[in-house]
């Protein structure tokens, strides 16, 4: 996942104590100087997957400091490079990274994490035209029945910030980060519907037709594939997958149902549109359900016991809800195919 650059600002008579915080941490490099105005800098150089640990024991050191500020850097390359250890050597500090079974020595900084979604949570006028630009094209791909229009609406649709980072917030209690997630989806979800539904209106929709078929109905296999997507979606901000490409499979799972939702009611197909916003609502569910779970695998936790009360609440609500729900589309689904 490469290396990361941190800074810390502090007081610069307690630069000294910064090597005490460094101990049984995996720092490859680290520098001090002094700034102006009494002040001083201390940067390490580290993996990312080694960046939370440091920046939670800088926090609690000297967090209460008013002059304190701590960045964090992706690191691009470094000279001389760093070596990599050879076949069978140990690593310098007695840890083996190879070896390693904790799931959250394998994803990035919560900092880096909450920053990374918090940006592609954001409602702007460059998310609001992506979504109303794949709908039109996923609309005409789906009365079409062209597939290679499908995918490439998928690849333009920005649905998985929005929804990761709901799932995030409920993770760690984070009202802030759901509220602007919420308005993203919901703001989102108007844009498609809405176009969706024009042309609905002026353009033939054949229910039959094998695309639109497909979106007009729920199975088990639907909420495997959601979860699916939902997981791998988490995975994708944790780990520095290019999400753009995990990205494309959330929006398989959303932007069509959603889409075919709107094409059948702007026809007057009331029945096969409930249907459609059967599956967007199972998908949407599963989603954020199996999202929720894989930050729990990967440890993403709040820094303070205070912040950790506070999210699990939230965090258990949020489940409860989501799986009343996905029980109730299981229940009828299942009943369905009776």
């Amino acid at each position: 996942m490469g290396l990361r650059l941190l800074e810390v600002v502090i007081p610069e008579d307690e630069l000294p104590s910064l090597s005490e915080e460094l101990e049984d941490l995996r720092v490859i490099r680290n520098w001090t100087a002094s700034l102006s105005d009494g002040l001083g800098i201390g940067r390490f150089l580290l993996d990312s997957t080694d960046t939370e640990a440091l920046s939670d024991r800088l926090v609690n050191r000297y967090g209460d400091r008013d002059c304190f500020q701590l960045m964090l850097y992706p690191v691009v390359a470094t000279l001389p490079a760093r070596e990599a250890r050879k076949n069978g050597e140990s690593d310098p500090n007695g840890e083996d990274e190879e070896s390693s079974a904790d799931p959250s020595a394998e994803r990035v900084s919560r900092e880096e994490l909450a920053s990374d979604l918090d940006e592609a949570s954001r409602l702007t006028y460059a998310y609001l035209t992506m979504v109303g630009l794949s709908t039109v094209v996923a609309a005409v791909g789906l009365v079409r029945g062209d597939v290679t229009l499908l995918i490439g609406a998928m690849v333009i649709a920005p649905l998985l910030g929005p929804n990761i980072a709901l799932s995030l917030a409920c993770t760690l209690g984070d009202m802030a980060l759901a509220r602007r997630s919420l308005k993203a989806i919901a703001a989102g979800m108007f844009v498609a519907a809405t176009i969706s539904f024009l042309i609905g209106l002026v353009v033939p929709v054949e229910p039959t037709a094998k695309e639109l078929a497909s979106r007009a109905t729920v199975s088990q296999g639907d909420v495997l594939i959601a979860l699916a997507a939902g997981a791998a979606g988490s995975i994708a901000f944790t780990t520095g997958v290019p999400a753009v490409l995990v990205g494309v499979m959330v929006a398989v799972a959303l932007l069509p149902p959603l889409v075919a939702a709107g094409l059948f009611a702007g026809s007057g197909r009331m029945f096969y549109a409930l249907e459609a916003l059967a599956l967007l609502t199972t998908n949407v569910t599963c989603v954020n359900l199996a999202a929720i779970a894989t930050f729990f695998f990967q440890k993403v936790r709040p820094r303070t016991w205070w912040e950790a009360d506070r999210a699990a609440k939230a965090t258990r609500i949020a489940v409860a809800i989501w799986l009343l729900l996905l029980a109730v589309l299981i229940g009828v689904i299942t009943y369905r195919g009776l």
